[in-house]
């Protein structure tokens, strides 16, 4: 299965990133290989927001949509995906968020399993390149969106 992790040190605020990443429907504006994206419920309870959302990722002629649990964890600044639907027959990711006086950093670790077998071999060699993408694709929205002030 494709593992992977990144940490990046992003210029804003803690709950300004975590407001980003949670903004699921606006991934296609800014999220590489991100085609489309559709929130179907978002609930915040107490210490927790719940979202069940769709993503269409996709290349070239390779596109699916898959169906996320996304729990967001608001004491240990911790968000938690689960797929529930779609071509993956696994998928975990977990965000963590760490302020400090330069920023945010952030840690992103994935592990998934496509169905097909073959497109797991090919995202295997080339998943920590797209992922690293990603990771600049969040730093350059909240560029734009938040300028930092220590």
């Amino acid at each position: 299965m494709p593992k992977a992790s990144i940490s990046k040190l992003i210029e804003c605020k803690k709950d300004q990133l975590i407001d980003l990443v949670l903004d699921i429907e606006k991934y296609p504006e800014f999220v590489p290989f991100c085609l489309d994206s559709k929130v179907y419920e978002r609930y915040d309870r107490d210490n927790q927001i719940l979202i069940v959302a769709d993503l269409t990722i996709g290349k070239g002629p390779f596109k699916d949509t898959y169906k996320s649990d996304v729990k967001f964890n608001k004491d240990k600044s911790i968000i938690n995906v689960t797929n529930i639907g779609g071509p993956l027959n696994h998928l975990e990711n977990k965000w963590t968020f760490i302020e400090s006086d330069n920023g945010t950093e952030i840690l992103f670790d994935i592990d998934f399993e496509i169905e097909n077998k073959f497109l797991n071999l090919v995202m295997t060699k080339s998943f920590q390149y797209g992922l690293n993408k990603i990771a600049d694709a969040f730093q350059k929205r909240a560029r734009e969106l938040y300028s930092y002030e220590h």
